[in-house]
Parts: structure tokens; sequence; C-alpha cells
């Protein structure tokens, strides 16, 4: 009478431990990105069928947990940094300088997000700089610094944020998504010091 009881409890415990190492495993895939397919360049990370009819189920899982619309392929790339140019992971209490170059686009935005990808509450309201509006040196390059307290230039704050990621999108862009990305062409975040 024993032994079925025991193969009964074997067999529970089994099932659950089954059961919740899937749900740990499918969490860790909705919270680690977009799914598979990503393309590195340096900091920058893009998940380029997100916007194409081949988005694989864990990618269609983050969109809709995040309520996200992504841009569809022939609209453009998103590229998400969540460390500098170091490998370092972006912290709110330190200053970083994001520098051009930035790969051929028609139009592009670089902004401050929060890991979840929500905008971050700063004092000044400003999410992100668009390619038609930032001071430019002479030959069109650039600086954007990220800094809790003003800086003169093209700034933006992460508020009080303790971690934050930065987002570059590139519309109408030539990158060709199924090749390798020259990270060069890609902008550099230097951390410039911590509080």
């Amino acid at each position: 009478m024993r032994a079925p009881l025991i193969i009964y409890i074997r067999a529970f415990a089994a099932a659950f431990l089954g059961w919740a190492l899937g749900l740990a495993l499918t969490a860790a895939a909705l919270h680690s990105g977009y799914g598979f397919g990503a393309l590195h360049a340096g900091p920058w990370t893009a998940w380029p069928r997100i916007g194409g009819p081949e988005i694989d189920p864990f990618a269609r899982a983050a969109l809709a947990r995040r309520g996200e619309a992504p841009l569809g392929r022939d609209q453009g790339l998103m590229f998400l940094a969540d460390s500098d140019s170091a490998g370092a992971p972006l912290d709110g209490g330190c200053e970083y300088r994001v520098s051009s170059p930035l790969p051929a686009a028609r139009f592009w935005t670089i902004g401050l997000a929060s890991p979840a990808g929500e905008p971050l509450v700063n004092p000044t309201n400003r999410h992100y700089y668009a390619s038609t509006y930032l001071l430019r040196r002479e030959g069109s390059s650039f600086d954007i610094a990220i800094a809790r307290e003003a800086r003169p230039g093209n700034w933006l704050s992460p508020g009080d944020a303790k971690v934050f990621r930065i987002v570059l999108r590139l519309y109408e862009t030539p990158l060709d998504p199924t090749g390798s990305l020259d990270s060069g062409a890609f902008p550099s975040i230097v951390k410039v010091g911590c509080a």
C-alpha cells in the first residue's frame, strides 16, 4: 500500500518541479530582452526580427508584457545599451558622455529609459535628442552628457534612477540586419566620473 503512495508523491514532486522550472525559465526569457537573433555593436544591442513576420514567440511575449509596438523592419531599428563602452553597467550616480559617430539613417533619436523601457522622470522633462535638434561641433559631430546635474550643451538627466538604459532609434537606415555590425560606426558611451 505504501509503494503506490510513494510513486504518487514522486510523480507529483516531479510535475511540480517541472512546472516551477518552466515558469522560472519563461520569466527569465521575458525579462532578458526580445528573444533570439540579437545584433551587437559594442554596448548596443538590437533585435531586428521583432518588427517582421518571423518574430519568435519569446519576443512576441516580451513585447506584449511591455505593451510595446516595435518598429517595422522597413521603418528602422532600435538599439539598447545597458552598459558603457568598457562593459560596466550604466549607473544613475555616474556621468557619461555619448559621442558620435552614428550609422547612416534618415532620422535618429537618442534617449534614456528605465530598464523596463519607460521614460525616466527628470527635472527637465527632456527624454531624448533627435537628429534635427541638438548642438553639433564643426563637421557635424556631437556629444551628449548624461548626468544628474545640468551640463552645458546637450544634456540628458537620468533623474533619481539608480539604473537606466540608453535607447538609440535609427529610422530608415540602410543597415543590413542580417550581417555583422561595425561597432566603430556606433556612438561611444564613456564614463566621465561618479558622485
